[in-house]
């Protein structure tokens, strides 16, 4: 059974895969200074995750890692020590996670096409989207659709930014900003490579500036916007851009099925890089979301692999 599972897991990696071999070149720079651990998170004996696609942190820097199992949710202690699994029937196919200064839980779910709000109990407390229906959102219409939606962000003022566009064959790729209640305010993007345009919406984050950053994975760049969807500028990777945590020094971005994790600038410039495709220690099958802790340390969520690792500083 195991064996028939991984060989499910690889296949669906490879159907994932660009069929254009140039977009899998790696980013070259120099060697990221930080040391692996590979394995940060231990379960106990008789319980597990599925494959792990986000890592965020409360306001107590307990760790939360959002998986592909049974058991949305898992939760570990600043230590690493489990605490508890939960979230049991709440998604179908789990993708983003954040955590909101009132330690609320927001997750994303890119084959139920919805958004929702979770208490640290694991109560629901909002919905955005329409179960089960790819669409628009059109207030004027009363249509409230996503089209598969990947990653979340905050602004200081508790506004909402979701990205979406997980399929880089269709759908309609784009960035939509709520208040902190959920209300609608606007959506930018649609399907292209000019400025402004998305292949794959994959990743998102607010910097201190309250400038919007997006992973367009397909397009090899990272888009910048303001708050109102004023595009600024792009920068351009080798590689897959999936991911991206804002810091008060750096960057992190990881380079999905390109297999690394890399330091920008505050500015986008590549600082360092590490890893590759593989299933050793700082490699990845897809280096699916990045997230930098509240030491300095960044972790890496892997869906291909199952796997969570944590970069730490040498």
């Amino acid at each position: 059974m195991k064996l028939i599972l991984c060989s499910l897991l690889a296949v669906t990696a490879f159907a994932q895969r660009p069929t254009n071999p140039a977009l899998l070149i790696p980013q070259e720079a120099p060697l990221l200074d930080m040391a692996v651990m590979a394995q940060p998170l231990v379960l106990p004996a008789g319980q597990s995750m599925g494959p792990q696609a986000s890592v965020a942190f409360n306001s107590q820097n307990h760790i939360f890692v959002l998986n592909r199992g049974p058991q949305a949710l898992a939760e570990f202690d600043a230590q690493g020590r489990f605490i508890r699994l939960f979230g049991g029937g709440l998604l179908k196919r789990a993708h983003g996670l954040i955590i909101d200064k009132a330690d609320n839980i927001w997750v994303t779910d890119v084959e139920a096409h919805l958004v929702m709000k979770v208490s640290p109990q694991g109560k629901v407390l909002l919905t955005l989207g329409t179960a089960g229906e790819a669409g628009e959102w059109n207030e004027a219409t009363g249509s409230h659709h996503f089209d598969q939606p990947t990653s979340l962000a905050i602004g200081r003022n508790g506004d909402l930014f979701v990205s979406q566009g997980h399929n880089p064959g269709g759908g309609d790729p784009r960035v939509f900003k709520f208040d902190s209640t959920g209300k609608f305010i606007k959506s930018w993007g649609g399907r292209g490579s000019e400025p402004g345009k998305f292949i794959a919406a994959h990743g998102i984050a607010v910097d201190a500036q309250g400038l919007v950053w997006v992973a367009d994975r397909e397009n090899q760049r990272i888009q910048i916007f303001d708050q109102d969807g004023k595009f600024i500028r792009e920068m351009k990777y080798a590689g897959l851009p999936s991911s991206i945590s804002v810091g008060k020094q750096y960057v992190y971005m990881v380079n999905g099925f390109t297999g690394q994790l890399l330091r920008l600038d505050l500015n986008g410039k590549v600082l360092a890089v590490v890893g590759k495709p593989g299933k050793g220690p700082g490699e990845f099958g897809e280096a699916h979301e990045v997230t930098e802790g509240p030491n300095g340390d960044v972790w890496v969520a892997d869906t291909v692999n199952s796997t969570v690792q944590k970069f730490v500083k040498k």
